[in-house]
């Protein structure tokens, strides 16, 4: 079994630190929803900001909020305003990760999506394993 990115959010902007609050991510349940991000999934977050990479668990923010909260420790690893880039793994097969096709949002100024895509990993004409990115205005 190996691991792979199930799901993943791109250049969102963090919102707000709770430091007094239990743990976790207040993500926009929108967000979640579209990528399929599931309540209390684990999530890598990495800032691309500060550099920092921590690990905690994911709960549903309002929908349509454009939340995006760090909570606990976790506050202390991010700053209002930084860009964070949020992933979420499995454990599978290549088959598995093939037949998924991870869903990436991609967030512009006031976390507005800017872009959707899809991670589409494929064996070719031979049976060698390849990928691309699939979305709008993007060659696949």
């Amino acid at each position: 079994m190996q691991s792979f990115v199930r799901a993943k959010l791109h250049g969102l902007r963090v919102t707000g630190a709770d430091l007094n609050y239990h743990g976790s991510i207040t993500l926009d349940a929108d967000f979640c929803r579209e990528v399929g991000l599931d309540p209390l999934e684990f999530v890598e977050i990495w800032n691309k900001m500060s550099g920092a990479r921590i690990s905690t668990y994911v709960l549903y923010g309002a929908a349509g909020s454009r939340c995006c909260i760090l909570n606990g420790a976790a506050a202390r690893t991010c700053q209002v305003g930084d860009e964070v880039i949020i992933a979420s793994a499995t454990y599978g097969s290549i088959e598995d990760v093939i037949a998924r096709k991870p869903k990436v949002l991609i967030f512009g100024p006031d976390n507005a999506v800017s872009d959707r895509v899809t991670y589409d990993v494929f064996r070719d004409a031979e049976g060698r394993l390849d990928m691309r990115i699939l979305g709008p205005g993007i060659a696949g």
